[in-house]
């Protein structure tokens, strides 16, 4: 087994069975636990299948099992929560409370890059999302600089780090810059993933830092969705050019991703009723804390579907070669799939028929954190048992799905919205 010096994410090469696991539920301290749904009894699961018109029907399962479907790639990381895979198939992961930087290559041992000076964890803050530009020698394995969404003694940030700088006196340490500070950060709902946008902008969400009202305070950066340049100014075309905010009444958004007709999409926690998928659009306000999942009102944006919470706490979000969404739930302990057909009217909310979540891995990884697409079509997989769960020996483990196509839904849940 290939091991890193410190405790050891370990590479393992073939898939490897998993049994059911039991983690602690929630991942906002302000919900109330509750179980998971499970599968029908003896029932066999069901894949839906889009149409043409946008309607789904059901076609008996004939997928691999999960131990065949999924691949244990390195175990032993200590609460992992940025993710970037990169384009020559190798990853970046980061740590939240130690602020280490890890360089997976398949099928060796992952490397430690660098340490992130200047993070202070506590709750749900520390080292969050990480994000590598289109530009970076990354892409073609070699070292180069990453962008990162810290939390500091004073506030989250956005910080590009230059790892193994040599300094004047023969030492290597990484090179930090700030590029946006001010962001409220609190014990919880600090958001924190990051992601350079097909604009080459980047995207960086924010939670409302346990106080509601900073979502909808234009003058607060809490509760957002900013895109800034990679030097950190407010990125053309914003609503307000003066600003970073593209969107905002959001509570704690934890998921963004691209699809191949451009639109955006995002993952939010809720609070104690509703977790929520949403298409975002630039100005759009999501209504927190007025509503929490749909509100109705023309003067908010409903999400596109809603969880219950304890069916999901919804973090990373990826969108697959097929065009479904991706989303890693934390409470939930599931992959949740959701089917997306292209209307080809555009880039709103009438341009795609969304079908019914299909809950994937449901209680076979645990908690699952964050999820990425390869360019290779292939989903990678942070679990978060060592954080608010109930961790194996191996955890937290990054997961690769080959073919997400060939998972089975363990259940389907209808959107509540």
């Amino acid at each position: 087994m290939a091991t890193v010096t410190r405790r050891p994410p370990t590479v393992l090469l073939a898939a490897i069975a998993v049994g059911s696991m039991v983690g602690a539920c929630s991942s906002d301290v302000d919900r109330t636990p509750a179980t998971p749904a499970a599968a029908t009894a003896g029932e066999t699961p069901t894949r839906g299948t889009m149409t043409n018109d946008g309607s789904q029907t059901d076609t008996p399962d004939q997928t691999p099992t999960t131990a065949e479907a999924v691949q244990v790639v390195a175990t032993g990381f200590e609460v992992p929560w940025g993710l970037v895979a990169l384009d020559d198939g190798s990853l970046l992961v980061g740590e939240r409370d130690t602020a280490e930087v890890f360089h997976v290559v398949p099928g060796a041992d992952p490397e430690r890059v660098t340490i992130v000076p200047g993070v202070s964890p506590g709750g749900e803050g520390g080292l969050l999302g990480l994000a590598v530009p289109a530009d970076s020698s990354w892409h073609e394995g070699e070292p180069g600089e990453f962008f990162a969404y810290a939390t500091t003694d004073t506030d989250n940030r956005v910080l590009r780090v230059e790892p193994g700088v040599v300094t004047g006196d023969g030492r290597e340490e990484p090179s930090v810059e700030v590029v946006l500070e001010g962001i409220p950060k609190a014990g919880n709902h600090n958001g924190g993933r990051i992601e350079f946008g097909p604009d080459g902008h980047l995207y960086v969400t924010t939670g409302d830092a346990s106080d509601g009202a900073q979502a909808q305070d234009g003058q607060s950066l809490a509760g957002k969705i900013l895109r800034i340049t990679p030097s950190g100014e407010p990125a053309p075309d914003n609503p307000d050019p003066s600003s970073p905010i593209w969107s905002l009444g959001h509570r704690n958004v934890q998921g963004l991703d691209w699809d191949q007709a451009g639109r955006l999409w995002a993952s939010e926690f809720g609070q104690n009723a509703l977790d929520e998928l949403n298409l975002i659009h630039p100005g759009d306000n999501f209504g927190w804390p007025q509503f929490e999942g749909p509100g109705g009102e023309p003067a908010f944006s409903d999400p596109v579907i809603s969880w219950p919470t304890s069916e999901a706490s919804p973090s990373g979000l990826a969108v697959g070669r097929d065009g479904s969404v991706y989303v890693a739930a934390l409470r939930g302990q599931s992959l949740w799939r959701v089917p997306v057909q292209d209307r080809g009217t555009g880039t709103d909310r009438a341009s795609v028929t969304v079908g019914e979540p299909e809950r994937l891995l449901e209680g076979e990884f645990g908690r699952l954190r964050s999820v990425v697409s390869g360019v290779d079509g292939k989903l990678w997989v942070l679990t978060s048992n060592t954080f608010r769960g109930d961790p194996a020996e191996e955890d937290d483990r990054l997961l690769l799905i080959p073919d997400p196509a060939a998972l089975a839904p363990s259940t389907q849940v209808a959107p509540a919205g």
